[in-house]
């Protein structure tokens, strides 16, 4: 579809281990500022979309989640929409309003994304990710994952997933030592990948974690499930990301001074397809790219879901930044440093930045607006004019369950 919709004001919490705060609080603090950043107040909203993930496993809260968060800063009446859809909820959620805006329902909307993952008992936050694969094939994917581990000698992920880490990090293991079988990527070039996240999230005050770390630190670290260590694996966390949407006539009449065109934004979930055929990542971007009417050579900044580090290398290939199997040598080129070619999770990315799952989407929306307003301090992209956001959810067999890839103009 074309959208008509704009980024009219962002706003986000840091992230990171919030145990004296909730939803409410967290929720409350990124509406407001996105509210003041776009210049209306909260009684200009006509509906809210609100992504959260966990909240039912971690706190409790279920059904009602985005209209307990808004009630709490008097926002009531208005239609809510609450939308969970595992690591990709507040992206879809984004989707949707931008959606509603641009075939006419409403000329100003919410899209907020929260998350509360830390919680006094480690399982209940691990829990929350077991639910994002189908469960009924639950003992199947974990003797598949243990045989992997095992076929390959990898000793540290042969036990403990779920227990002592999320699954998903094994998971993101196996894909990683197949895609070294296959093409030949190294253990350096992903540890590449989590020493330039945390470069950038050096720069970023609202990262979880703001220490830069070389390539041999993150080699160094404790072994996760092989070939991660802990560096490589995104870290739970706790934050909200809010934006407010418009339509462009609105803005114009609104006068908002730098308003950020969203030129496309596709969600598709995966599909049952032979793992060497393009998959959700793929066909979203290519989609995305056409319907934005930009190719990837015209991208200026990407924040893209670095779940783990060899993420990143297998999005750089999905999103077409370079050939298949080739991720690992564009990460030691430098082409998606801060200074290169088209840098890449400038915030620091789920690895440095944090990843509240529920609000991750938005908060890479949060991010690339402000890049595109020339706002973004030290990590600024000089002229960036084009960016993209990649965000998958949850995995169904070989693929991601849900995929939303989104082109920001300024």
């Amino acid at each position: 579809m074309r959208f008509n919709a704009v980024v009219a004001g962002v706003g986000m919490t840091a992230f990171g281990k919030h145990m004296d705060r909730g939803l409410k609080s967290l929720g409350a603090e990124a509406v407001q500022a996105a509210l003041a950043d776009a210049g209306v107040e909260a009684n200009a909203l006509e509906a809210a979309y609100v992504g959260n993930a966990a909240a039912g496993v971690v706190t409790g809260q279920e059904s009602i989640r985005g209209q307990v968060i808004l009630r709490s800063i008097g926002l009531g009446r208005l239609p809510v929409v609450n939308v969970e859809n595992a690591c990709a909820s507040s992206s879809t959620a984004f989707n949707q309003a931008c959606a509603m805006v641009s075939a006419g329902f409403y000329d100003i909307v919410l899209a907020l994304g929260v998350e509360k993952l830390y919680h006094a008992d480690k399982k209940v936050s691990f829990g929350a990710f077991t639910g994002a694969v189908d469960v009924e094939a639950m003992s199947t994917i974990m003797e598949q994952l243990q045989q992997s581990a095992k076929s390959s000698g990898a000793k540290s992920a042969s036990s403990g997933s779920g227990e002592k880490r999320s699954m998903f990090m094994d998971i993101y293991a196996q894909v990683a030592r197949a895609h070294m079988t296959a093409y030949g990527t190294t253990v350096e070039q992903y540890a590449a990948v989590s020493a330039k996240n945390s470069f950038h999230g050096s720069l970023n005050p609202r990262a979880q974690f703001r220490e830069a770390l070389t390539v041999e630190e993150v080699l160094a670290q404790p072994m996760i499930a092989e070939p991660l260590t802990r560096s490589m694996c995104s870290p739970i966390g706790d934050g909200a990301a809010a934006v407010v949407v418009m339509s462009e006539r609105k803005a114009r009449e609104l006068g908002v001074s730098r308003p950020v065109n969203v030129a496309s934004s596709v969600l598709r979930s995966g599909w049952d397809h032979d793992p060497a055929a393009p998959g959700t990542g793929d066909v979203c971007s290519a989609e995305a790219y056409e319907e934005a009417g930009v190719g990837p050579e015209e991208l200026d900044v990407i924040e893209l879901h670095d779940a783990s580090a060899p993420s990143e290398v297998f999005a750089y290939e999905s999103l077409s930044l370079c050939g298949k199997g080739e991720g690992g040598r564009l990460i030691e080129e430098g082409v998606t440093r801060l200074g290169g070619r088209c840098p890449v999770n400038t915030s620091g990315g789920l690895l440095r930045k944090g990843h509240p799952v529920g609000a991750t989407g938005i908060a890479q929306i949060v991010e690339l607006t402000e890049q595109l307003q020339g706002r973004s301090g030290d990590r600024q992209v000089e002229g960036a004019k084009v960016a993209l956001a990649h965000n998958g959810g949850g995995t169904i067999g070989p693929d991601a369950a849900a995929m939303c890839v989104t082109i920001l103009k300024a």
